[in-house]
């Protein structure tokens, strides 16, 4: 399916519905539109996805990629410290060139992680139930997933858990407290940006 733009005819395949549905959310004012010069409903790839996001549903991998050429690098924030989730997410906010999302828990981050598909994942390591090792390995047992970088934060570590960090799959790793400016040059190295 090349070009920017996705016929109603596209976005019913994708979403497994009839085109007729699709019209239909475009009617309700559901879905952005626009006409071609010959009166044709076309919408935009990014408007789509944002569509999908809203209503929650699974955003297919290739729009994805379509995208990501051009699009901000997707970051998700999971700490149970909501403290720590709002002050790393006001700093990214800032920076102005990521797309962030937040869960407060490992299990939220899993299914946050599937529909989000993020660059980068930001993962404290102590958090009730699914902690970050559970769910940094969980992650690193699917090959798709082998391109995320995952930066674990943590207050304490000893030997041990830089061992557990390296067995996890992690790609790096940040000591609490840290300031901006050190969580800033981690995740440039990690994604790649920010370089001149």
């Amino acid at each position: 399916m090349e070009g920017k733009s996705l016929t109603t005819k596209n976005i019913a395949e994708y979403c497994q519905v009839t085109q007729r549905t699709a019209v239909q959310w475009i009617n309700d004012g559901k879905l952005k539109f626009f006409r071609t010069p010959g009166k044709h409903i076309r919408v935009n790839r990014a408007d789509f996805i944002e569509f999908l996001k809203k209503y929650q549903m699974p955003i297919p991998e290739e729009l994805v990629s379509s995208l990501n050429t051009n699009s901000k690098k997707k970051v998700l924030i999971v700490d149970d410290d909501k403290g720590m989730v709002d002050s790393i997410q006001r700093f990214l906010k800032r920076e102005k060139v990521y797309d962030l999302e937040i869960a407060y828990d490992g299990f939220e981050a899993g299914q946050k992680f599937t529909t989000f598909k993020p660059d980068l994942i930001i993962l404290d390591i102590k958090m009730p139930g699914l902690d970050g090792y559970e769910l940094c390995s969980h992650i690193r047992k699917k090959p798709e997933n082998k391109n995320t970088k995952i930066l674990l934060i943590s207050g304490e570590v000893n030997q041990n858990g830089l061992q557990q960090i390296k067995k996890s799959g992690a790609d790096d790793y940040l000591a609490k407290p840290f300031d901006n400016k050190t969580l800033k040059i981690k995740i440039e190295e990690l994604l790649g940006v920010g370089k001149q």
